[in-house]
């Protein structure tokens, strides 16, 4: 068992930080800060995602369809689905990923 935070060490900073919080025998959960109006870019997930918005609120662009989700709102995506998210207020964002996903994956779309 182990018992972990989405909200120990939160800094809103000019970048877009993630970190794995936990990682089990099947996900990897992953903690984004996104400071107001940062974008994260168009982008693919080779697996089934979730995310989770824990603080604030953000766009959710997915089909060319805009999805506003604020705090407390959860949505699933299958694999291979175009999405992007744009921070409308400082957020902080619980992405579920597949076991066999990479965090690099993710670090690469924000950089």
């Amino acid at each position: 068992m182990k018992i972990e935070s989405f909200n120990d060490d939160v800094i809103f900073s000019d970048k877009i930080s993630t970190k794995v919080i936990l990682e089990t025998s099947f996900s990897k959960e992953i903690r984004i800060v996104l400071k107001n109006g940062q974008i994260m870019k168009e982008h693919k997930a080779p697996f089934l995602i979730i995310v989770h918005v824990l603080e604030g609120t953000i766009d959710f662009g997915v089909l060319g369809e805009i999805k506003k989700m604020q705090k407390g709102a959860i949505i699933t995506l299958e694999e291979n689905i175009p999405h992007d998210l744009t921070a409308l207020e400082d957020s902080i964002v619980r992405l579920s990923l597949s076991k066999m996903d990479t965090i690099s994956r993710v670090e690469n779309v924000i950089s």
